[in-house]
């Protein structure tokens, strides 16, 4: 018997890691995902369109005070998204035997959620202070810039870590029990 108790959570668990999975190969993946789009370039986690994937990246656009060291460094915390993404994956996994047999998967799951929703949170506040700066300060420089998609979609999947961890948190005390068969 399933402990229908730790499905929400486990729903909002697997939605928020297919969202932080997308945000992960924004672009130089997947360019039509971006967090800042500008001089025809797009920014992703791992870096802009035309550069390989790395962690920590320069702004290749014009202006002296877009490349700094504080700016340069924020961009390593981004790797909070895919770490954010094995967590919530993680949760799932947990839900999914919380879910089928016990509650101690239901527990591992409001932990991990919790865990992974802290992540996100960081990384969505960094990466919207980032490029919510660096847009300001390209357009200071008289270029077009604008946000891209991935900052509303980093937030869908914040939204829904919160949501998976309070249903989880309450699944815990769902029915449990095996019925027995006479």
């Amino acid at each position: 018997m399933a402990a229908t108790g730790a499905l929400p959570g486990l729903f909002f668990c697997f939605s928020a890691m297919v969202l932080l999975i997308i945000v992960s190969v924004s672009a130089p993946t997947w360019d039509s995902i971006s967090f800042l789009n500008t001089n025809g370039l797009s920014f992703g986690v791992f870096g802009y369109t035309g550069s390989k994937p790395h962690v920590g990246y320069d702004f290749p656009l014009p202006g002296s005070d877009i490349n700094t060291g504080i700016i340069h460094n924020l961009t390593y915390v981004l790797v909070l998204y895919p770490v954010a993404a094995g967590l919530s994956g993680i949760a799932f996994l947990f839900g999914v035997c919380g879910a089928s047999y016990h509650r101690a998967g239901t527990i591992l799951m409001t932990l991990t959620a919790a865990l992974s929703s802290l992540c996100t949170l960081i990384a969505w506040i960094v990466s919207t202070s980032l490029f919510g700066v660096v847009r300001d300060r390209v357009r200071n420089e008289g270029i077009p810039a604008s946000l891209g998609n991935a900052n509303w979609i980093s937030l869908g999947a914040l939204v829904s870590l919160l949501l998976g961890f309070c249903t989880a948190a309450c699944g815990v005390f769902g029915n449990y029990r095996r019925s027995r068969g006479l």
